[in-house]
């Protein structure tokens, strides 16, 4: 349903909301938020509320940091775990402008906007429905975060292994209140770690909903003595986190034009055209859908982490997976991508990456319906089935040297995301780790 101004206000005044967060995202992935009072929450709603943009990492330069946040009626939401004594607190998302009107291209939010528009002129919408885990952490004495778990449960365990039942459940419930539909809730595999399943959307809601389900998972758990964290791959010997990307693009009369039950498998050319540009592309998007250091550790063999690039209707090592339904849930699961990516750039990246494929008719290879990790490396030559990056460097080399990289983020975007990357992988590379000094120091 659409809001207007005068929606919202009506909102404000019954729910006695004091308290305004302007929220907007940026490149690296994290929520900022400009707060504000009753008083000036009309001159929010008019998106003439300024703010600093030198002082957001890859934002702007001092010399023109002055910007406007302009406010998406549609993402309003009263908060349900800020209501103290009557006194509730409401939020926003928001697009980044110049100080000249127009909007600033370095706003992840905005070059989704940008893609998705592309897109249209293509005649197709984008619908993508994301699966982030993540783990729930005891804090120690001093309330810093630690990585002990406090369940030993695994995939689908029920009480009363599972002790952070209570706070995934109250998640949850926060989560409907704010409007999310949830569509399943588990245990995932390692000890400590979650999924909750709420229900796909148009790819800017979507990402708007992946951004707004990590703000609610960290402050619910905080409530409850605990830490959740988003990162891929916290615990050596376990499963790390994934955020598989279910994916479909629709034509502009509301069909799945990933739908034909006529076609093999009941997918249809532009399906199968998606999915090639997908696996031409995927080095190159794997900086920014797995963009950390991190990342990297999780995207290794053996552990359910898919590792090469290849496709099938059944086969869970695949890059590419096509869940059984069809018709109007025909879809594409990417499975590399992790819940620490900014998903209005990854979502733009992939997207961009299928499109590639149908702009230029690809066909991808067979489908691979066999475990890969099973297969020897000359199986692997044979089927053409190639790696995606080991590293975060590596990733970083493939979307340099792809030149849909930098159509898909824009200039702004591109050249900071690269200075950024560049220098978390060069701080990497000169850390001492206590690898090293449990390896070398003894015997060097």
């Amino acid at each position: 349903m659409s809001m207007s101004k005068e929606d919202i206000l009506k909102i404000i005044e019954k729910e006695n909301v004091n308290f305004f967060r302007m929220q907007f995202c940026d490149i690296n992935g994290f929520m900022k938020n400009v707060a504000v009072p009753k008083s000036q929450i009309e001159k929010a709603l008019d998106g003439k509320m300024m703010f600093d943009g030198s002082s957001i990492d890859g934002f702007a330069r001092i010399h023109e940091s002055d910007m406007y946040l302009v406010p998406d009626y549609n993402t309003f939401c009263v908060l349900p775990w800020r209501n103290k004594a009557g006194v509730a607190a409401a939020r926003i998302i928001c697009d980044v402008y110049k100080s000249d009107g127009t909007p600033f291209p370095g706003c992840p939010r905005v070059n989704l906007k940008r893609v998705l528009a592309e897109a249209r002129q293509m005649g197709y919408t984008m619908n993508v429905g994301t699966e982030a885990e993540f783990f729930l952490f005891k804090l120690d004495a001093e309330g810093k975060s630690t990585t002990q778990t406090d369940d030993n449960a695994g995939y689908f365990s029920l009480d009363p292994e599972d002790t952070g039942l209570n706070c995934r459940r109250e998640i949850i419930e926060t989560l409907e209140k704010m409007g999310f539909e949830i569509e399943a809730s588990h245990h995932e595999v390692a000890e400590g770690q979650h999924e909750i399943n709420f229900k796909y959307a148009d790819a800017l809601t979507c990402a708007d909903n992946t951004l707004t389900f990590k703000w609610v998972v960290k402050s619910i758990a905080k409530q409850h003595g605990l830490h959740a964290t988003f990162m891929p791959k916290p615990i050596f010997g376990v499963n790390g986190s994934g955020m598989h990307c279910n994916q479909s693009l629709f034509n502009l009369d509301g069909t799945n034009a990933f739908a034909d039950e006529s076609g093999p498998l009941k997918l249809s050319e532009v399906a199968y055209q998606y999915i090639a540009g997908l696996m031409k592309n995927a080095k190159s998007f794997c900086a920014v859908t797995n963009p950390l250091v991190n990342s990297y550790k999780r995207l290794v063999a053996g552990y359910e982490a898919p590792v090469y690039i290849a496709w099938s209707a059944s086969n869970r090592s695949a890059l590419l997976r096509i869940p059984a339904s069809r018709g109007i849930g025909t879809r594409v699961e990417v499975r590399c991508p992790d819940p620490a990516c900014n998903p209005y750039l990854a979502f733009a990246m992939m997207l961009n990456a299928g499109l590639d494929g149908i702009k230029n008719k690809l066909t991808p290879a067979p489908s691979t319906d066999i475990d890969i990790f099973a297969m020897d490396a000359a199986e692997k030559d044979e089927a053409c089935i190639a790696a995606l990056p080991s590293c975060l460097r590596e990733a970083m080399d493939e979307m340099i040297a792809n030149p849909i990289s930098k159509e898909t983020l824009g200039d702004h975007i591109f050249e900071k995301y690269v200075f950024n990357k560049n220098k978390e992988w060069d701080s990497y590379r000169i850390a001492v780790t206590d690898w090293e000094i449990k390896h070398y120091l003894d015997i060097y």
